[in-house]
């Protein structure tokens, strides 16, 4: 929030994690934002001195109340299809490691602060309006688990 107080709206380099929380079932949690009313997945950016996967289980834990304890590293994504434009004006292209998890019962305490609602879903029933900056993580996710599921 400082550094946007001296660069405004201007194109930042936002660097964080995200995380895919599987439940028993193979489904996938899914919250729904409150800026910009689209469903996506645990995650944010990273501070000061922190690692990724500090990042990563800090931020489930805050939007989630979930503590994950075990992760898989799924990839790392940036690029251009990772460019975003916050409902505020805020212009970023992100850098994400994206982890996955699975909890055996999920308790979830949603920070209604970030997110309105939460579901977890088949892959292959997702929600339609999907944060722009997760669709081409879930792409990669479905396709993956498909393979799995077909080798």
């Amino acid at each position: 929030m400082d550094l946007r107080k001296l660069v405004g709206h201007r194109p930042l380099i936002m660097v964080g994690a995200t995380m895919l929380l599987l439940n028993q079932e193979n489904e996938l949690l899914m919250m729904k934002r409150t800026d910009n009313l689209c469903w996506g997945v645990p995650g944010g950016s990273i501070e000061l001195g922190e690692t990724f996967e500090e990042c990563v289980k800090r931020e489930t834990l805050e939007e989630t109340g979930v503590v994950v304890e075990t992760m898989e590293l799924v990839g790392v994504y940036s690029g251009e299809a990772l460019h975003y434009i916050y409902p505020n004006g805020d212009e970023v292209y992100m850098f994400s490691t994206v982890y996955k998890s699975t909890i055996e019962h999920p308790s979830i305490e949603l920070n209604l602060s970030e997110h309105s609602d939460f579901g977890f879903f088949k892959l292959d029933q997702l929600p339609e309006k999907i944060s722009p900056p997760i669709i081409p993580i879930l792409h990669d996710f479905i396709l993956s688990s498909k393979e799995l599921h077909h080798a």
